[in-house]
């Protein structure tokens, strides 16, 4: 009887809507009645981007069952596979693909959604917006939020359990499926092309144009008077000009819409983090105190004793609990494979904390004064990078030397000339008769204005540095491994110091998917393929498993996604100058994060020039000048503690990418 109801509206040219949460057989309820109505001109509207049954993900598609499967017929992309988020494009684009499709009998596949008030407004919106004559409403689970809001449009639910044998497939399942959709649609009548960037209006989330690796592998549509001629998605972007792979014609398309669908590393289609990557603000730790204490409030700053290297209060804390303030706050960065906090927040000595993301490994730049560093992360760090050893870039070495008492591994320390001598001289002011076999032992690599590492063993319970060699290192590079690298610039602050650049290599990934239709199992081949990529070997021949040779350059097209890596720069205490500003801007060349330092506000550039540090106005316009895609200032001077919103608002003007505590923002 129920059926009866379904085939009953169907037959009379009318729109039946199927919802329901997923795994209920919604999708195969639509086939079935597909299959069964085909010859009255049935068509299917797939209104599901995430989860389609056909066509193409990240759209919504028109689609006729033929035999044993679906035909395409239409395509309207919203480049995203988040149908709650992008519900209002998600309905006009279902809509629109109505308007175009001929009159006659329609099934309207929802997405597989119903918890809560957005997923209640897309369903009952999608049964208004396309005039459904009846809702079928697949239950499992509580769905009387869902049936609520559809009883207030006064159409017409059918509600049926769903079937036992339903299964709602994996999150992977669900990403395999949609690949292979995905590849499918570019496969049948897929080209490459490149587009002029500056030509096309952008519209949707597009990430920002001086970051390159944003756009690999993000699904687009390309737009003329409104409508779609292109959909596919972006293969590299090359200064202001894109490469694509797309089905349709791209010529005299105006507007490029970008939203959130990204092919994964992995090869997988799915939902790219948001951009920038998370930058925030956070309190600083104590573990003596709740999450909610700490969250709460923080210990007043009160600026009563001591100065710094150039002659700024230093405070000391008291324990009267104050509003959380954006002075207290320290940056955190997730950028790439790396997380960088400034533990000691923005008026502190630096220091900055680099985690890399799939491993325990950390590194420091600077080791400024901080109870913020434990024993954990202090035998997880393998380099520190040191700018120069003045106090308030290096007094916190004796803290990490005391917490790595019992950790047999060597740490590796960076910095300028004398650097080692400056380190020795700690370590010797120290009694080590009772450590040990674990007293901590280092390697100093001092970077030589010859372009020359000179690296010296500093061992706990001996007195002086042992230089155990003299190495080449050219352009700066003082680490130069598999998955990352460093360099560095010598700079001037009335003393040499150094700026460090840090760099993820490429990424090579294999497209899993891909390998299983070359047929060829993984093996040694694929290093070596992935080695002749990185060296730009595209006409060498790779010997496959089979015993077939095929070209470099063919199997990279076909078999490998291609990211470039990430690169996060880090520079303070440096005096305004010219050589200064262009060793700088082109250490920090695109970099998709620049920590530099912001010491004086422009009202106060002479007190910068005797001291050698940069203004909010110079570090400003060294980030916008190197293109970084944001600018993190920092070492701000202390006599600006009570307002610290003066120097972001000032760094701000000269550098749009200046990244600001929302404490600031909202001032």
């Amino acid at each position: 009887m129920q059926h009866e109801i379904i085939e009953s509206t169907l037959a009379a040219g009318g729109r039946v809507l199927i919802a329901g949460p997923p795994g209920t057989g919604k999708s195969t309820l639509a086939a079935t009645l597909a299959e069964g109505f085909a010859n009255a001109g049935l068509v299917c509207i797939g209104c599901d981007p995430g989860s389609p049954a056909y066509g193409a993900p990240g759209a919504a598609c028109v689609g006729i069952a033929r035999g044993d499967g679906w035909e395409l017929v239409d395509v309207e992309p919203i480049c995203s596979l988040d149908a709650v988020r992008f519900r209002l494009p998600l309905v006009e684009a279902a809509a629109a693909l109505l308007e175009r499709t001929a009159p006659g009998p329609c099934v309207l596949d929802a997405p597989g959604t119903y918890r809560g008030a957005p997923s209640a407004e897309l369903i009952s919106a999608l049964a208004r917006r396309l005039r459904a004559d009846l809702v079928v409403l697949l239950e499992r689970g509580d769905v009387a939020e869902l049936a609520a809001e559809l009883d207030a449009l006064c159409v017409r639910i059918l509600r049926l359990p769903a079937s036992p044998l339903a299964r709602a497939p994996s999150k992977r399942a669900r990403a395999r499926h949609r690949t292979a959709l995905w590849n499918a649609y570019l496969d049948a009548g897929g080209i490459v092309c490149e587009v002029d960037v500056d030509a096309l209006r952008l519209i949707g989330t597009p990430p920002p144009l001086d970051v390159p690796s944003a756009w690999q592998g993000r699904q687009v549509a390309l737009l003329r008077a409104g409508g779609c001629v292109a959909f596919g998605e972006v293969v590299g972007l090359d200064a202001a000009r894109l490469r694509l792979r797309v089905r349709g014609d791209p010529d005299g398309a105006t507007a490029l819409m970008i939203r959130d669908a990204r092919r994964a590393r992995d090869g997988l289609l799915g939902t790219a983090e948001p951009f920038p990557q998370g930058v925030t603000y956070r309190g600083p730790r104590d573990p003596r105190r709740s999450k909610s204490a700490r969250a709460a409030s923080l210990p007043r700053v009160t600026e009563t004793e001591g100065r710094d290297v150039d002659g700024d209060r230093v405070g000391t804390a008291s324990t009267e609990p104050q509003p959380l303030a954006a002075a207290e706050l320290r940056p955190v960065v997730h950028v790439g494979p790396f997380t960088a906090t400034l533990l000691n927040g923005v008026f502190r000595d630096p220091l900055l904390l680099v985690k890399l993301r799939h491993s325990s490994r950390m590194l420091l730049f600077d080791i400024g004064e901080t109870p913020e560093l434990d024993a954990r992360t202090a035998h997880a760090v393998t380099d520190v990078f040191i700018t120069h050893a003045h106090i308030d870039h290096i007094g916190g070495f004796l803290r990490l030397l005391r917490l790595r008492i019992g950790e047999s591994s060597v740490c590796r320390i960076h910095g300028p000339p004398g650097l080692a001598a400056n380190i020795a001289g700690l370590v010797s002011g120290v009694h080590w008769d009772r450590a040990g076999e674990g007293a901590p032992r280092f390697t100093v690599a001092e970077l030589h204005p010859d372009e020359t590492l000179h690296r010296f063993a500093v061992h706990a319970g001996e007195q002086t540095a042992r230089l155990l060699e003299v190495v080449s290192a050219p352009d700066g590079r003082l680490l130069d491994e598999s998955t990352l690298n460093v360099h560095a610039v010598t700079l001037d602050h009335l003393t040499p110091v150094l700026a460090f650049a840090l760099e993820s290599t490429v990424e090579i990934n294999v497209r899993k998917e891909r390998l299983a239709e070359l047929g060829a199992r993984p093996g040694p081949w694929l290093t070596a393929l992935k080695q002749a990529i990185a060296a730009g070997r595209c006409d060498e021949l790779i010997e496959l498993p089979d015993g077939s040779r095929r070209a470099v350059g063919e199997l990279a097209d076909f078999l490998v996604l291609i990211r470039p890596g990430t690169k996060l720069v880090y520079a303070t205490d440096l005096a305004d100058t010219e050589s200064n500003r262009r060793r700088l801007t082109e250490l920090a060349r695109n970099a998709d994060v620049l920590f530099c330092e912001s010491t004086f506000l422009s009202a106060d550039a002479d007190r910068a020039a005797r001291t050698g540090h940069l203004t909010t106005r110079a570090c400003g316009e060294i980030a916008t000048a190197a293109k970084v895609a944001r600018l993190v200032p920092f070492h701000f001077s202390r006599r600006y503690e009570t307002d610290p919103g003066e120097v972001y608002r000032e760094v701000r003007a000269a550098c749009s990418s200046a990244v600001m505590p929302q404490a600031v923002r909202h001032e």
